[in-house]
């Protein structure tokens, strides 16, 4: 009766821990997801918050324009300089997303982004590599190309 009464309980305890634990979690919706919130925070003119999307690590990598920027503080720099005004950031879109997960904590997204501006709308590709940390999926490698116009 003894060891029923323990097996019972591991078995209940058991059970107990399992619909504790957090249910899985869609990487590619909790990505998607911080896409949108850059895509937000671009479109209100906040590039602090849209850096917030990014690894905050100095072994950041960001590539566009045949230039390579390391650490996410040169990175904000790089953004502030190159899109000093709204108007200048215009609106920004994600599009063609595919996501990829490469194991529970690791995963890549290729996608086309535009920028709806007054005067044109520049365009390309991007491909990102993504890390989960325990604040969330952050991107620690971003490869942006533009469009030929």
């Amino acid at each position: 009766m003894k060891h029923l009464f323990v097996a019972l309980a591991f078995i209940g305890g058991t059970v107990a821990l399992l619909l504790a634990a957090e249910p899985p979690v869609d990487p590619k919706a909790e990505i998607t997801r911080l896409l949108t919130e850059q895509s937000a925070a671009w479109n209100r003119g906040d590039i602090p918050a849209f850096m917030a999307g990014y690894w905050k690590s100095p072994e950041l990598r960001f590539a566009s324009g045949g230039n390579v920027t390391r650490g996410w503080q040169p990175t904000l720099e790089r953004y502030q300089k190159s899109y000093p005004d709204k108007a200048t950031m215009g609106q920004l879109a994600f599009t063609e997303l595919e996501i990829t997960a490469l194991g529970p904590d690791a995963a890549n997204a290729f996608g086309r982004w535009r920028l709806t501006r007054e005067k044109d709308s520049p365009n390309g590709l991007f491909t990102l590599t993504l890390r989960r940390f325990p604040e969330g999926w952050r991107i620690i490698q971003d490869h942006t190309s533009s469009a030929t116009p």
